[in-house]
C-alpha cells in the first residue's frame, strides 16, 4: 500500500527504468527513477534512449511507490529518492505526484534536471523536492547551444530562481576535453555559480563514453567517439577554479 492520496497514486507517467541502489545521484543510497522525454540533445548524452517522450513504459505513481517501499531500510539511512531522466520536468504532474508520495513516506527527494523548463511549470515539482541537482552544461551561450542544441537562458533563470527561494542545490558540470573546457567557459560558470546563495557543492563530472553503445543501437552518430576523458591534471585545474570562488567540489 502507498500513502499517496488516491487522487495522485493513479497519476500515470512514462519511465525508462529505475535502479534501487544508486550512489551517484544525490546523498547516500538512492532509488533513482529515469523518466522518458528530454528536449536537450547533448553530444555526450549517456541515456539517448530516454529522449523520446513516447518511449519506455507507462506506470502509475502508486506502482512506483510500492517499489520504493521495498528498499525503505536502505534509503532511510541518509539516502532517498532521485528522479532523473531524460528530463523529469517534461512530465511535471507525474513527477510532482511521485515526489509528494515519497515525502509522505518519509523519504528525502532529489530532482536531477537541466532546468530547461518554464519556472511556473517546475514550481509544483520543486514544492516536493528537497534537493535539486542542476546540470549546467556550459556557461558560454554559443557553446551551450553546440553541446545541447537549446538555449542556455532557461537554465540560468532556473538557477537564479532556486537561489531566490533558497532551494538546496548541487551544480553538475560535465568536463569534456576540447569542448567544455575553454578557460572563459569555466571561469564564467564559476563566477555565476558563486553568485548564487543556495549551492551546497559543485560536481565536476569527467566525460565518459559508457553510453556510446546506445547511440550505435539507435543508429545515431556519436560525434565524441574520439574524445578522451579529461586528464587528472585538467580535472584538478577545473575544480581549483570553482574552489577559488569559495565553492566546494568533492
Amino acid at each position: 500500500m502507498s500513502s499517496a492520496a488516491p487522487s495522485t497514486s493513479g497519476v500515470k507517467g512514462r519511465i525508462h527504468s529505475y535502479e534501487s541502489m544508486g550512489t551517484v545521484d544525490g546523498p547516500g543510497i538512492r532509488f533513482v527513477l529515469f523518466t522518458q522525454g528530454c528536449p536537450l540533445r547533448c553530444l555526450y548524452c549517456h541515456n539517448p534512449d530516454c529522449r523520446d517522450i513516447y518511449g519506455g513504459r507507462e506506470v502509475t505513481v502508486g506502482e512506483l511507490l510500492a517499489q520504493v517501499q521495498k528498499y525503505r531500510s536502505y534509503l532511510q539511512q541518509g539516502g532517498g529518492v532521485t528522479v532523473s531522466g531524460g528530463e523529469p520536468l517534461m512530465q511535471p504532474e507525474f513527477v510532482a505526484a511521485f515526489l509528494q508520495g515519497c515525502q509522505a513516506l518519509g523519504f528525502h527527494t532529489a530532482l536531477d534536471t537541466s532546468g530547461y523548463c518554464p519556472i511556473p511549470v517546475a514550481e509544483p515539482v520543486l514544492a516536493h523536492t528537497d534537493l535539486v541537482l542542476l546540470d549546467i552544461k556550459s556557461y558560454d551561450p554559443e557553446l551551450y547551444r553546440r553541446v545541447t542544441q537549446v538555449s542556455l537562458a532557461p537554465t540560468l533563470a532556473m538557477a537564479r530562481y532556486l537561489s531566490d527561494i533558497g532551494k538546496p542545490t548541487w551544480i553538475r558540470f560535465v568536463l569534456v576535453p576540447g569542448l567544455t573546457d575553454p578557460p572563459h567557459n569555466l571561469e564564467g560558470l564559476a563566477d555565476f555559480v558563486a553568485s548564487l546563495k543556495n549551492v551546497e557543492r559543485v560536481e565536476v563530472l569527467p566525460f565518459h563514453k559508457m553510453g556510446e553503445y546506445k547511440w550505435e543501437q539507435l543508429g545515431l552518430e556519436y560525434l565524441l567517439k574520439d574524445t578522451p576523458p579529461p586528464s587528472e591534471a585538467l580535472l584538478a585545474q577545473t575544480k581549483a577554479i570553482f574552489q577559488s570562488r569559495g565553492l566546494w567540489t568533492p
